[in-house]
C-alpha cells in the first residue's frame, strides 16, 4: 500500500477555499481547482517509490493484477479527483470510445500537436465520469424536453430568442434540439452577445429558475452557453448523491466540491462557457441530442456497509463507506487496483490513517482492511 501526494490544479474556475478546508489547511488566496490521484502522465500521484504512473509501467501485472492488464491493458484505467468549482466551468460532451480513436488517429495523420489550442482528441480513449456532492453541488446536465426549454426561453420576453422558441416546438424533438444549438453556436457573435446581454438581464429581474443564468452571463458575459444551457437540466446535488455523464451528454459545473471519477482521458469537446475553442462541426457530430432524465444517483447498501454507485461501465467502479465509531473492520482485499481517499474522520486501511483529502493506492491483491470511523471512497475496476 503507498500513501499518495498528489497535484492541486490552479484552474481560474477552482474556488480558493474548498480543498483547503477539506484538507485543513490555510487558503492561498489562489484558486485550487482539482485534486488528482492516480497515474495520468499529466500529474501522477507520487509514492515513497516513485510516480505512480512508472511503478504500473515498471510491472502493470503486480500493481494492477492480470484480469485488470487484460481487460484495460498496463495502465491504471481511472482516474479519481477532488474538484471544487468556485465558478462555471466550461459546458462540454465528451466522445465514445469509436468517437475518441478515429478523432484521435484524424488528429495525428493531420500532424496537430497534441498541445496545440486548436486540438480537439488528446488521446484515443473516451471519458465517462461520475461526479458525488460532498457539499452541496450545482450543475446543468443532459438535455430537457425542448417544450420546457422554450418555456424558459419565452419566459424572458426577448424578441431574439423567439425564433429558437419557434424552432424548439418543432418535432421530433431530437431535430429540433440540433438546429437550436446549431443556431447558437454559429450566429453572428455580435447579435447574440447581444441577446445574450438581454437574457440576462430578464433573468435577473425574473429571479428564481431564471437566476442560475443570470450567474453564468455574469461569468460569461455574451457567451451562447448562457442560452444554450436553458437547453439543459439545472441540477443540484446533495451530499452523497451523484451524476454519471456518459459521451455525448452536455454538462456544465457551476459550483460545489465532489468526488469525481473517469476513465483515463483528457478528451473534451467544448460548447460554450469558455474562451476556449469550439469544434462546432465536430461537437455537433459528437453531442447526442436526445431529451432524458439527468439520472441522480444514490448509492445502494451491500451486506457489507459498502455503498456502491452503479454506473454502466467498467474502467471505474466508485463506493463509499461511512463508518461508525466501533463499527467492525472492513475487509478490502480485491484482485484488481484500488484507490481509498478519505473524506472525514480519521479511519484507517491497515495502518495507514486516511485523514480528510488523503489516499492511498493498494496494487491488486493486497490485504488491506479498514478501521476506525471515518468516510471513504473507494475507487476501483470490474474486471
Amino acid at each position: 500500500m503507498e500513501r499518495l501526494v498528489n497535484t492541486v490544479r490552479p484552474y481560474a474556475w477552482g474556488s480558493t477555499t474548498a480543498i483547503p478546508e477539506l484538507l485543513g489547511t490555510a487558503p492561498t488566496g489562489e484558486p485550487q481547482a482539482e485534486m488528482w490521484m492516480g497515474a495520468h502522465p499529466g500529474a501522477p500521484s507520487l509514492t515513497p517509490r516513485g510516480p505512480l504512473n512508472e511503478l504500473i509501467e515498471a510491472d502493470p501485472v503486480r500493481e494492477l493484477g492480470q484480469a485488470a492488464v487484460d481487460t484495460f491493458g498496463p495502465r491504471l484505467p481511472f482516474l479519481l479527483k477532488l474538484l471544487a468549482a468556485g465558478a462555471p466551468l466550461s459546458l462540454q460532451v465528451h466522445p465514445d470510445l469509436e468517437q475518441a480513436r478515429a478523432g484521435y488517429a484524424a488528429e495525428e495523420a493531420a500532424g496537430i500537436p497534441v498541445d496545440a489550442p486548436h486540438r480537439t482528441y488528446k488521446d484515443a480513449n473516451h471519458k465517462p465520469e461520475m461526479i458525488c456532492a460532498l457539499t452541496p453541488f450545482e450543475g446543468f446536465c443532459g438535455f430537457r424536453a425542448p417544450a420546457e426549454a422554450a418555456d424558459t426561453l419565452a419566459a424572458l420576453g426577448v424578441d431574439s430568442l423567439k425564433p429558437y422558441v419557434d424552432l424548439l416546438h418543432a418535432h421530433p424533438e431530437e431535430a429540433a434540439l440540433r438546429e437550436v444549438l446549431t443556431a447558437l453556436l454559429t450566429a453572428d457573435h455580435d447579435e447574440m452577445a447581444r441577446t445574450v446581454a438581454e437574457a440576462a438581464a430578464a433573468a435577473d429581474r425574473l429571479g428564481g429558475d431564471h437566476a442560475p443564468y443570470a450567474v453564468l452571463a455574469h461569468h460569461f458575459p455574451g457567451d451562447p452557453g448562457v442560452i444554450a444551457a436553458m437547453l439543459l437540466h439545472h441540477v443540484v446535488l446533495q451530499p452523497g448523491e451523484a451524476l454519471y455523464l456518459g459521451a455525448g451528454v452536455p454538462h456544465a459545473y457551476v459550483s460545489g466540491l465532489g468526488v469525481e471519477i473517469m476513465a483515463n482521458s483528457d478528451n473534451v469537446l467544448r460548447c460554450g462557457l469558455t474562451p476556449k475553442h469550439v469544434d462546432v462541426p465536430e461537437l455537433l457530430r459528437i453531442v447526442r441530442f436526445e431529451p432524458a432524465d439527468p439520472g441522480v444517483l444514490r448509492p445502494e447498501a451491500s451486506p457489507s456497509g459498502e455503498e456502491v454507485y452503479d454506473t454502466p461501465i467498467d474502467e471505474f467502479r466508485l463506493s463509499r463507506l461511512v463508518r461508525a465509531e466501533g463499527a467492525a473492520p472492513t475487509d478490502l482485499t480485491a484482485p484488481t487496483p484500488q484507490i481509498l481517499l478519505g473524506t472525514a474522520g480519521r479511519p484507517k486501511a491497515g495502518g495507514t490513517t486516511l485523514a480528510p483529502g488523503e489516499s492511498v493506492f493498494v496494487p491488486a491483491g493486497e490485504p488491506v482492511e479498514l478501521t476506525g470511523p471515518g468516510t471513504v471512497f473507494r475507487a476501483t475496476v470490474v474486471a
